[in-house]
């Protein structure tokens, strides 16, 4: 395993590009998807290692490495990764050629020296606040954020309720069957993309973390703890992706939030948040500084830092969504409740900054998608980008957001989920996006393997009800 020559080692973020770029998506107009059912049973042992050098998207068919995204996850943290890049290129052609007894070692040597990554001092990562520990520390950062609820979110709150569960679930479906893959590949396979490419099918494993929330809730209420809901977790999902991977290990191991979510995860900064943040948006109606506290408790589960940022930046969205009905202020407003000398605020407004000065959207997007290149497709920077660009865009119309989401690729079905919440309780839920879904929410947990989507927004409204000042 000695080291190859630095001038022409490939870069964790390349290796991920290019697999990005050349991926062609696998047409879900004729093949179906591979989801998960509550009898899976997930890989362990040496599937587990072979699964994370060769994976694919149950949804899309997308490809992906794990082992590679875990060390470009951490360069874009600003450590030295190039130890661990040194063994990646090795540890693909092992697990082509399955020789699992190097592969193995292999693997163990890479994590090793993942871990053991130094940081680099001057890196720009390092230039931005990250207020703590725990939420006291966060609100005091908070110096632009309302304290109160707008009681007017009361109004109409089970309508405008079921019609963000509609539009997310929808938004789901939808961006499902394309997640994964980047811009020029899908229109080289679809076009332009405007409806569901197939049947739709609510099943993904997004919103299981939303239901466990939920299910937290309703014992605690707003007395709910990081700790209780790490528990439930433990309970209730048997098997996660990326940071949320990482953070049931580290739960089953004994370690309680908010290092479940910051030990060993290369992935503290991706899209898990973000993409689940919603619910608690739903919970605090008008009530922004409650919606991101309540992000902030589920997120130390499986995130830190900006990872975290972004779920709170989710949920205030939703919450602002109750109150308002102007996306372009709405996405400036969300950003006061964010720390304003976070890294996750300088990026929302590097991407604010370019959709104002390039008013095609297109145009916009190509700037975007090479801004963000060293990221992974399921880090939150890029998909921020997405959402926002979806948003600035939409003018009310969900159909022209879904339109430049599936444009822009990247994680389609958690962007699509976020912004269908928030156009979806601002302006309601096209017939067209809602009727084809029915009343049916399918999971692969135990026990909630089919749900009714009227029956669940039902029961996140009471309880929005029943908790509010």
């Amino acid at each position: 395993m000695s080291m190859p020559d630095p001038s022409i080692l490939r870069r964790a973020w390349q290796i991920d590009r290019e697999l990005r770029l050349t991926a062609i998506p696998r047409d879900r107009r004729i093949h179906g998807s591979e989801w998960y059912t509550s009898e899976t049973v997930f890989p362990t042992g040496d599937d587990l290692i072979l699964l994370f050098w060769n994976a694919t998207v149950p949804g899309s068919g997308a490809p992906e490495i794990p082992y590679v995204e875990m060390v470009e996850s951490l360069a874009n943290q600003g450590y030295d990764v190039r130890k661990a890049e040194a063994l990646l290129t090795d540890g693909i052609e092992l697990a082509r050629e399955k020789r699992m007894d190097d592969l193995r070692a292999l693997t163990a040597e890479l994590l090793a020296r993942l871990h053991a990554s130094p940081r680099i001092p001057n890196h720009p990562y390092w230039r931005y606040d990250y207020p703590g520990p725990g939420w006291n520390a966060m609100a005091a950062s908070l110096r632009n954020a309302d304290p109160e609820q707008d009681r007017r979110a009361l109004e109409k709150l089970e309508e405008k309720t079921l019609h963000g569960w509609l539009c997310q679930l929808a938004g789901g479906a939808f961006g499902t069957a394309i997640e994964g893959y980047h811009t020029d590949r899908i229109a080289e396979v679809y076009g332009v993309i405007d409806a569901y490419l197939t049947t739709p099918e609510t099943m993904n494993d997004d919103v299981v973390y939303e239901l466990v929330f939920l299910d937290v809730f309703e014992r605690y209420g707003r007395r709910l703890t990081p700790r209780l809901l790490g528990l439930e977790w433990v309970r209730q999902i048997p098997f996660g992706w990326s940071a949320e991977w990482v953070a049931l290990r580290n739960l089953n191991m004994g370690l309680m939030p908010p290092r479940s979510g910051a030990f060993r995860n290369p992935y503290v900064d991706w899209i898990g948040c973000q993409m689940r943040g919603m619910v608690c948006g739903m919970l605090a109606p008008g009530w922004p500084l409650e919606a991101a506290r309540l992000a902030y408790l589920d997120g130390t589960v499986s995130h830190a830092r900006n990872g975290v940022y972004g779920g709170m930046y989710a949920a205030v969205l939703t919450a602002l969504a109750y109150v308002r009905d102007d996306e372009r202020a709405v996405l400036e407003e969300a950003l006061n409740y964010i720390p304003p000398n976070s890294e996750y605020v300088a990026v929302a407004r590097e991407i604010l900054a370019i959709l104002r000065s390039e008013p095609n959207p297109a145009a916009a997007w190509r700037l975007l998608d090479a801004r963000f290149e060293e990221y992974n497709w399921i880090h939150a920077y890029p998909n921020l980008a997405a959402d926002m660009l979806a948003l600035w865009h939409a003018r009310g119309d969900l159909t022209t957001a879904f339109r430049w989401l599936a444009h822009a690729g990247l994680d389609v079905d958690c962007n699509a989920g976020l912004v269908g919440t928030v156009l979806g309780v601002m302006h309601g839920a096209p017939e067209k996006w809602a009727a084809p879904l029915g009343d049916l929410l399918e999971t692969y947990l135990r026990g909630k393997e089919r749900l009714s989507i009227r029956e669940l927004a039902a029961r996140t409204a009471t309880l929005a009800r029943r908790w509010n000042l």
